[in-house]
């Protein structure tokens, strides 16, 4: 196995490379929804999987382009980490502010959102995902234009290679505070998860305050634990059942 850490990278697909290059079995992301008992976890090769038929699919059907900007309105959902690292291995700048869905080049959201946004697949692809378990798609017809992610995600390539590929200097996130690079979150996610080891949040993965939960354990070869509609009474114990070495609760 090769010494850890690597040289700090600059952008999303070099973090994740050196992952894979470094461990690619070790678990990375874990989800729990307290309110349906849901549980997946995903290991560095299965999210880089799932991250590259994302991203595929957003070049190769919806159109995107580096420097495009995604709205990305989800909860908190393992599925959200993809879209991330998706976006980013495009050069996408990411969103999550729904005032700025009016400028942006694609529209990613939840079941709860579909019909805000439905009016939109007019001028831009919008995508829809279910948040079922195991990526599943919707058991009914979705609005006309908007696309149904379960239903076309498998069929995409499982590697990836951008035809312009990001920089650190690229504008990965942009909301009411200002815009932030790659390099940027990066240098900023350091510290969020100790070295190789496993961060439990109930932190959304797609806002300002969450994306240090996607990169944080990246650049630390460490692995995180998302959970939704958490349990405040099982708490602890489950800090305990994932071996959290540390801890980010949300801020309400």
């Amino acid at each position: 196995m090769r010494a850890w850490p690597p040289p700090s990278p600059p952008t999303f697909p070099a973090a994740l490379a050196a992952l894979l290059r470094s461990d690619p079995s070790r678990p990375l992301v874990t989800f729990y929804d307290d309110a349906t008992g849901e549980r997946i976890e995903l290991s560095v090769t299965t999210y880089a999987n799932w991250v590259a038929k994302t991203a595929g699919l957003a070049t190769d059907e919806l159109d995107a382009e580096r420097g495009g900007l995604v709205l990305v309105d989800l909860p908190t959902h393992w599925q959200g980490a993809v879209w991330l690292g998706a976006a980013w291995s495009v050069g996408l700048t990411v969103t999550d502010d729904p005032a700025l869905a009016g400028r942006a080049d694609l529209v990613v959201c939840g079941p709860d959102r579909v019909a805000a946004y439905a009016s939109l697949a007019e001028r831009v692809p919008v995508v829809a995902l279910s948040l079922r378990p195991l990526g599943g798609r919707f058991a009914e017809p979705l609005p006309a234009g908007v696309t149904d992610y379960g239903a076309v995600v498998l069929a995409q390539p499982d590697v990836f290679v951008a035809y312009d590929p990001p920089t650190g200097d690229d504008v990965a996130w942009r909301d009411a505070e200002g815009t932030s690079t790659q390099a940027d979150l990066l240098a900023g996610a350091a510290g969020v998860v100790t070295a190789g080891g496993r961060l439990l949040t109930d932190v959304n993965p797609c806002t300002r305050a969450g994306l240090a939960t996607v990169l944080g354990p990246l650049v630390a070869g460490a692995g995180v634990a998302w959970v939704r509609h958490p349990d405040g009474s099982g708490w602890d114990r489950r800090a305990e059942q994932e071996r959290a070495t540390d801890l980010l609760r949300r801020a309400d």
